[in-house]
């Protein structure tokens, strides 16, 4: 079904749009990026800021678990509804966002993750998998994680986040 067919989707869309733009923060987990060098970063901020929403926070941490778990509650006790960390949801050794946000995570957004790669594999094919792309509420925002390259944020950014933002966050007030 799609949303135009859903009347009770398309309320809470107009409920949602009526509360405005949306504050987000974004938190790249790299090791060797730098705000310059900081694509996918700057992808976020520009399509987000083009949707009309505002980047209240920005943050460049190491793929350390203690360092993307302090970016978490510095940020969820902040004025960001929504945080997107980008990078860090592979599988190999360094990939540590997934261990630190699924466990944080207070309602995980399954619907979310399971979208990404199925969009993803249309993309890339079976190699979506190795996408552990999360979603969910902690602490009262919602916190979402997708993988790094600027080509899987552009895909969760247009696809998934900004079609249903203020719809996430409208629903965390509700």
């Amino acid at each position: 079904m799609s949303t135009q067919g859903s009347k009770s989707v398309a309320e809470h869309h107009q409920k949602a749009t009526a509360q405005g733009r949306v504050a987000i923060a974004i938190v790249t987990v790299s090791d060797s990026r730098t705000p310059e060098t900081d694509t996918s970063g700057q992808l976020i901020r520009t399509l987000a800021e083009a949707a009309g929403h505002q980047i209240v926070d920005y943050r460049i941490v190491k793929d350390e678990p203690d360092q993307v778990a302090r970016a978490l509650d510095d940020f969820v006790a902040g004025a960001a509804r929504l945080i997107v960390f980008n990078g860090g949801t592979g599988i190999s050794q360094r990939d540590r966002t997934y261990d630190v946000i699924s466990k944080a995570l207070e309602k995980p957004l399954p619907g979310f993750g399971e979208i990404f790669r199925m969009l993803s594999y249309a993309e890339v094919g079976a190699a979506a998998m190795l996408s552990r792309a999360t979603a969910g509420v902690y602490r009262g925002r919602v916190v979402v994680s997708v993988p790094g390259s600027p080509n899987a944020v552009q895909l969760a950014m247009e696809k998934l986040i900004l079609p249903e933002i203020q719809h996430l966050a409208w629903e965390l007030i509700r």
